[in-house]
């Protein structure tokens, strides 16, 4: 019964340890989330010039970057989470909160405004999440 308890142990201090490994793994590279923000941020202010062209490049750019930053965050970690829906739902709040006035009012400086701040939101959001990510596999919740 000791050998088994002993084995038990080791057993559970390794998946202690792998969680711990693969919490530390999970962290982007420092850039990522002031990356995702200037992404998000070039393409809400894109809406400041009233041009179909300027609008469909600025999609593009997002786009591409957006896919940049998932291709390097996955080669880098080995892993892609999908965002909870809690998160999702939160993250959908802020965006109709600041987008829907920067709409209506319909002026250059309201979608730079808007721009912004969802930048910043999402740069520092998504550090907040990696470390509630992190928190929640050293934990084992």
């Amino acid at each position: 019964m000791t050998a088994d308890r002993e084995r038990a142990a080791a057993d559970l201090a390794a998946l202690s340890a792998d969680r711990a490994a693969l919490a530390d793994r999970v962290a982007p590279p420092r850039w990522f989330g002031p990356a995702l923000g200037l992404l998000l941020f070039c393409f809400i202010a894109s809406n400041a010039v009233d041009s179909p062209w300027v609008s469909g490049v600025a999609l593009a750019a997002f786009a591409v970057g957006l896919a940049l930053l998932v291709r390097t965050y996955q080669r880098r970690t080995g892993v892609w989470s999908h965002t909870p829906p809690k998160v999702f739902l939160g993250w959908a709040a802020v965006v109709l909160v600041v987008l829907v006035p920067a709409y209506a009012v319909d002026r250059p400086w309201a979608y730079l405004v808007a721009g912004a701040v969802l930048g910043v939101a999402v740069a520092v959001l998504c550090d907040r999440w990696t470390r509630a990510w992190q928190r929640e596999l050293r934990e084992g919740l």
